[in-house]
């Protein structure tokens, strides 16, 4: 069952097509659905809500049934029933041969816990496991879930929007922001100039990315001691640029700590600096949610 939110979005329900390990920190899991031949988006940083069910539920817990009204009757179930929701970047979207929404890919960066219940990574050991990284850690084809999506291409959860001036493309995320930047480098047409630092925790989670932009990229391996998020920015001649545009990602602490960065000592006007705090540091989505 779908049923329209408020355009231009709705929910999708979909089941896991298969999984792929991108790293000791990562995991790919692709889902379909009939209901994907509604699904639309331009890509880039598009951001979803993914409503997971708890263990023993064949699907996730969502009164679509109050249309509308899905949120105030989702809040008061119980804690231990309601639907799991978490908010993830769209990776991927793939058609078929009419151009048909076929499949999507979202990445998830497990915590505390490996693939299908094996051993965590020595490096993951301290971090403890959330309901999202449990699921994708155990996912298997056939699963259900539910995906609050979009049905228009361009709509308010895209946020990287540069302004047709740009002259020079600013990129920095955490492993939560490493989707988008992919994204964001593979939608940049040949020859845009920009200078991407991507933050993991594991050189194994390092990926290839395909772009055709001009891109300088730098990754930060929190194992091998590599120098702090703010110190490798502040610490990089940029090319010269009247009309630069950043977009950042990930933790929201160094968040604020790269955007106060970018205007105030590299002086980059602030209408021109996107900024979006996916996790916080000790929170749940639940605590950031009402925090925020």
């Amino acid at each position: 069952m779908t049923t329209a939110v408020a355009a231009p979005f709705r929910f999708f329900s979909l089941q896991v097509v298969r999984t792929r390990r991108l790293g000791p920190s990562l995991l790919r899991v692709t889902f379909g659905g009939a209901d994907l031949h509604a699904f639309a988006s331009d890509g880039r940083d598009q951001s979803l809500s993914l409503f997971l069910p708890h263990p023993g539920q064949p699907e996730p817990v969502v009164p679509l049934e109050l249309g509308d009204s899905w949120w105030q009757g989702w809040r008061e179930l119980p804690d231990d029933v309601r639907a799991v929701m978490r908010s993830y970047t769209l990776r991927a979207l793939r058609r078929d041969d009419r151009g048909t929404p076929m499949e999507i890919d979202i990445d998830f960066v497990l915590h505390g816990v490996e693939a299908h219940g094996t051993a965590p990574h020595a490096g993951q050991a301290g971090a403890p496991a959330g309901p999202a990284s449990r699921w994708a850690a155990g996912a298997r084809a056939g699963d259900r879930v539910l995906v609050l999506g979009p049905a228009l291409r361009d709509n308010r959860a895209i946020r990287f929007r540069p302004p047709e001036d740009t002259d020079l493309l600013l990129l920095w995320g955490d492993e939560t922001a490493v989707p988008a930047v992919s994204a964001i480098l593979e939608s940049l047409p040949a020859g845009v100039p920009a200078r991407v630092w991507l933050e993991v925790q594991h050189a194994g989670d390092i990926q290839d990315l395909a772009t055709a932009a001009d891109a300088e990229i730098t990754w930060l391996v929190r194992d091998e001691a590599a120098p702090g998020t703010l110190d490798a920015v502040r610490a990089t001649r940029l090319p010269d640029a009247a009309r630069p545009y950043a977009w950042i990602a990930g933790e929201a602490g160094h968040v604020r700590e790269l955007r106060r960065h970018l205007v105030r000592e590299r002086g980059i006007d602030r209408t021109r600096v996107t900024f979006v705090g996916y996790w916080r540091r000790g929170l749940s989505e639940e605590q950031l949610r009402e925090a925020g």
